[in-house]
């Protein structure tokens, strides 16, 4: 009598559970920005939050690993997930609506060897630029399930930020019409809603993708600290001469 093998149930494993949920960061996250917020606005002459120091500190606020990357999606990471990192400066960042992010440089001439000019097909150009941000994008996500972009809407002073995140996506040339604007650069819109996407300018292949800010978003507010007294720091410090050497050639 043959033998009545059957296939053995097995566990299935959810191996792609992100770090957090979308725009649910950790309970002390806001505490921990903010904290930051003020160190830097007590210590710094001016109130600037810029780049890397932007990723730096988001990375130490949800307890993540800052990887500085050149290709600028990838720069934050905890476990299978990643972020790209941006800011942006508003009057009022509580009510910004959408955001422009400078999202790399996207040069057909390199990648593809295309000449470029208003005279070239703003479709054929449209399709080159969103081929070579999916490439990039594609390269990041064979090692990250979950790939991200943070954002920082930040006022002049600092005293006000919104944080929120979206999922950094592929985009299907398909889905957009282009065409060169009154600055020569070309300009992407959604079929379907009309919305204006992106903004490519052939000097310097500056590749922007405009972004609206959902509903649910983090808004921070911080009483302005006094700045520290540089003197004080020093002698807090320890400070005398013996700690500086001139050597004069």
């Amino acid at each position: 009598m043959a033998e009545n093998r059957k296939s053995p149930k097995l566990r299935t494993v959810n191996k792609s559970v992100s770090a957090f949920p979308l725009n649910e960061f950790p309970k002390d996250f806001p505490f921990h920005l903010g904290k930051e917020l003020v160190y830097l606005l007590a210590s710094k002459e001016k109130p600037e939050l810029e780049g890397s120091e932007w990723e730096n500190i988001f990375a130490n606020c949800i307890g993540a690993d800052w990887k500085p990357s050149n290709v600028g999606l990838d720069d934050v990471v905890m476990g299978n997930t990643a972020w790209g990192a941006k800011t942006i400066k508003s009057t009022k960042p509580a009510n910004q609506e959408k955001v422009r992010l400078i999202s790399g440089r996207n040069s057909p001439v390199y990648s593809y060897g295309e000449r470029i000019d208003t005279n070239a097909d703003p479709s054929l150009i449209g399709k080159l630029v969103l081929d070579i941000w999916n490439e990039r994008v594609s390269a990041i996500r064979e090692k990250f399930k979950h790939l991200r972009t943070v954002v920082l809407i930040k006022s002049n002073d600092l005293t006000e930020v919104v944080v929120f995140e979206f999922d950094t996506i592929l985009y299907d040339h398909e889905l957009f019409n282009w065409k060169w604007n009154k600055n020569n650069n070309l300009t992407g819109f959604d079929k379907k809603s009309g919305e204006h996407r992106f903004t490519w300018q052939p000097h310097g292949s500056q590749f922007t993708i405009i972004e609206e800010v959902p509903e649910k978003r983090l808004i921070i507010r911080i009483k302005q600290p006094k700045k520290l007294d540089k003197e004080q720091v020093l002698e807090t410090l320890g400070f005398d001469k013996s700690w500086v050497m001139a050597v004069t050639n």
